[in-house]
C-alpha cells in the first residue's frame, strides 16, 4: 500500500517578531516533518495543536498540558489550513507565537511554496449547533466551505455587520489583522495583555473610525472568520476541506473552541 506524503514546508524556517500579548521577543523555527500533527515545542516540552489541549480563550488561544503553553496560535493555524499544512514542528524560544503583522498572511508567504497535493473532503454526519443568548454558531452541511459571520462592535461601520467568506477574496481573509477598541489598550497592558500592540499589526477601533487605513472593507470583522478557521483546525480535519457552511452571530474563542469540540466526532471523510 503506497502512503501520500503529507503536506509540509519545504525547508526549514525562521521567523521572529514580538508577541502580541506579552510584547516580548519571540521566534519561531518552522521544520519540516513526515509526522502529521502540528506540534508546539517549547523547551523540552511538546504540546500538539488539539481542541482537547485547549487551556484559555482570554484575549486569544492558548493550548498546553501540564508542562508548558503556547499563546496566540490561531493566526497560525488558520495559515496552515489556508496552506493545508498537515505536518509542522515549531520551536519556539518563548511560550507565545510571534504576532508578525497581526494577520496570517506572512505564514501564508512562508507556506505557499509548501505544495498542493490532493486534498481529502469531509463531511458532517449530523448539523452542530451552539445558542447561548446574543451568541450563536450554527454549522451544517453544504457543497463547500463557506462562513458567513456577524459582529456587533460598538463602532459605526461594524454595528451589526455581516461578512462571509468568499473563496474569489480569500486573501482579505488572510491579511485581515487582529483589533482592539483603541480605548480599552491602556487597560489591557496594565492588566498584562496587549503589550505588542503596534500600528503593524493591530487595528485599533476609535469612536468613529480607526487608528490606520484598513487592508480591506470591515477588517476586523474579516479577521474574526481567520480565527474561526485558526481555532476549527484544532479539531484535526482542516475546515476548508469541510463541506459545510458556518453561520456565526457574535461569538469568540470560547465559542469557536466549544463547537470545535462538539464537531471533531461529528465529521467524517468523504467517500
Amino acid at each position: 500500500m503506497t502512503m501520500t506524503a503529507l503536506n509540509t514546508i519545504l525547508k526549514e524556517t525562521t521567523v521572529s517578531s514580538k508577541g502580541l500579548m506579552t510584547g516580548m521577543d519571540s521566534t519561531a523555527r518552522l521544520v519540516p516533518s513526515d509526522k502529521k500533527g502540528i506540534r508546539f515545542h517549547v523547551g523540552n516540552s511538546v504540546v500538539e495543536a488539539s481542541v482537547d489541549n485547549v487551556v484559555s480563550t482570554e484575549h486569544c488561544t492558548v493550548i498546553g498540558n501540564e508542562n508548558a503553553k503556547v499563546m496566540l496560535i490561531e493566526h497560525f493555524m488558520a495559515a496552515c489550513a489556508i496552506c493545508h499544512i498537515e505536518a509542522i514542528d515549531v520551536y519556539l524560544t518563548h511560550f507565545e507565537m510571534p504576532i508578525l503583522g497581526g494577520g496570517a498572511a506572512e505564514w501564508v508567504e512562508i507556506f505557499k511554496q509548501a505544495g498542493n497535493k490532493a486534498h481529502e473532503t469531509y463531511v458532517l454526519t449530523e448539523p452542530v449547533s451552539y445558542f447561548n443568548g446574543k451568541t450563536h454558531l450554527i454549522v451544517v452541511p453544504s457543497d463547500e466551505f463557506k462562513v458567513t459571520y456577524s459582529v456587533n462592535f460598538n463602532h459605526p461601520e461594524l454595528n451589526h455587520r455581516w461578512v462571509s467568506l468568499d473563496k474569489e477574496k480569500m486573501n482579505e481573509i488572510i491579511e485581515a489583522r487582529t483589533f482592539g477598541y483603541l480605548k480599552e489598550l491602556e487597560m489591557l497592558q496594565a492588566a498584562g495583555y496587549a503589550r505588542g500592540v503596534s500600528l503593524e499589526n493591530t487595528v485599533g477601533m476609535t469612536e468613529t473610525g480607526y487608528t490606520t487605513a484598513l487592508k480591506s472593507e470591515f477588517e476586523p470583522a474579516k479577521h474574526k472568520i481567520l480565527d474561526l478557521i485558526g481555532d476549527f483546525y484544532l479539531t484535526g480535519f482542516n475546515p476548508i476541506d469541510l463541506k459545510a457552511e458556518v453561520i456565526v452571530k457574535e461569538a469568540g474563542h470560547a465559542v469557536h473552541v466549544k463547537v470545535a469540540k462538539m464537531l471533531k466526532d461529528k465529521i467524517k471523510k468523504e467517500i
